[in-house]
């Protein structure tokens, strides 16, 4: 791997160890878990690796393949936000140095096995490196514990209103199986892919645009369906609180429907989408165990489609990808893979079309944003095993 190369050239000695968290792709339950919904989603075999040896004074020293700058500071001397990539890494000492005595720090350098942008890099960063100082320092993680920490760096350090999806997955996933998790209780399911069920592969389709989710209108599309909810509250007569709790899980859909035109249009859209979403993880939870890929499949489409009108994501080279999918014979289903501004879109697929759908929706990408070629890019991958089912 480059990050082991790019070790040895830095600190003329091999990495002592190899850290690696896979991304995630989520079919159903986009813009769903920050407000306590479903999601379905599927750790891939692309991801973050990290090469890195112990460093016995405290001093953590990071760099990425990825970004120029190398960044360090000290286990007990973290600092506040800079700005920069590592950001999200500060975060996850910041965090389990919160509930976990540190004294040992580590040297690294961070390799991203696909380009950055919708597939959930920020929290396979954070889970990778996480998974070094935990080893380094002798800690022990369970999967939720893992899950919440990384979680707690992404959301109360770096600022971004996430949910659990991101990490859930990238934890949680098994190759071969739809991880079907609740955002409520966190319980969840790992349903096998049915033995009946078509052949299929998962496709990243890579825009060309990069994004960070902090610096998107992300967070403002979160508040704008808490807004939403918090108002259907008022309406209904429900008891509430503090605007930062209220979560969509706590008022019904019967209650949506009927105070819904009493909302701005904008509250009225992301509620919209929030509560049909719920619906289709639900719907394709059941497809996908009965081994219904079509209907799954048609149910990511409709995701991408709420995400677009509703949630009103997407950048136009976005949707333009979406809209070729839609397009192109042996794609079952996909949409935005994130947040969706920026970044790439998924799609399940058959493996036997691959190399068409590979050339038609090139040509029709580059026809309408001729100046991504050389930025966009095609992956073919397969499920995969997160990191607490990795052997």
């Amino acid at each position: 791997m480059l990050c082991e190369q790019k070790f040895h050239d830095i600190y003329g000695r091999d990495a002592e160890a190899i850290a690696f968290s896979p991304y995630r792709i989520c079919p159903i339950g986009a813009h769903s878990d920050h407000n306590l919904g479903k999601i379905t989603g599927f750790a891939i075999d692309k991801g973050i690796h990290i090469a890195y040896c112990v460093k016995h004074n405290g001093v953590i020293e990071m760099q990425s393949l990825q970004f120029p700058k190398r960044a360090q500071w000290h286990i007990k001397e973290i600092g506040g936000k800079t700005g920069d990539w590592a950001d999200y890494l500060r975060g996850a000492t910041w965090a389990l140095g919160k509930e976990h005595s540190l004294s040992v720090g580590l040297c690294g350098v961070i390799e991203g096995s696909l380009p950055i942008g919708g597939l959930s890099s920020s929290a396979a960063v954070i889970l990778a490196f996480l998974d070094a100082l935990c080893k380094v320092n002798n800690i022990t993680l369970s999967a939720s514990e893992l899950i919440a920490v990384a979680y707690d760096a992404e959301k109360n350090f770096v600022g971004v209103n996430v949910g659990t999806l991101d990490q859930s997955c990238e934890v949680l996933g098994k190759k071969d199986h739809l991880l079907y998790l609740d955002c409520r209780d966190n319980h969840y399911e790992l349903i096998p892919t049915h033995p009946q069920m078509k052949p299929y592969r998962i496709a990243i389709f890579f825009s060309g645009l990069e994004h960070s989710l902090a610096g998107s209108k992300f967070n403002m599309r979160v508040d704008e369906l808490r807004a939403g909810v918090y108002a259907l509250q008022a309406f209904s007569g429900y008891d509430y609180g503090k605007f930062n709790q209220t979560n969509a899980r706590d008022v019904s859909f019967e209650t949506y429907q009927e105070f819904k035109d009493r909302l701005p249009v904008p509250w009225a859209r992301r509620c919209e989408h929030w509560y049909t979403e719920f619906q289709r993880v639900e719907a394709g939870a059941e497809a996908w165990r009965r081994g219904d890929l079509e209907t799954y499949g048609r149910l990511s489409f409709e995701s991408g489609w709420s995400s677009i009108h509703n949630w009103e994501s997407g950048a136009p080279e976005q949707i333009r990808l979406y809209e070729i999918m839609r397009e192109t014979d042996g794609i079952y289903g996909g949409r935005f893979s994130g947040a969706g501004f920026k970044g790439c879109c998924m799609a399940l697929v058959d493996p036997e079309k691959a190399d068409a759908i590979q050339e038609r929706v090139e040509r029709e990408y580059l026809t309408a944003f001729p100046e991504m070629k050389g930025k966009y890019s095609f992956h073919l991958c397969s499920s995969a095993d997160g990191i607490a089912n990795q052997k």
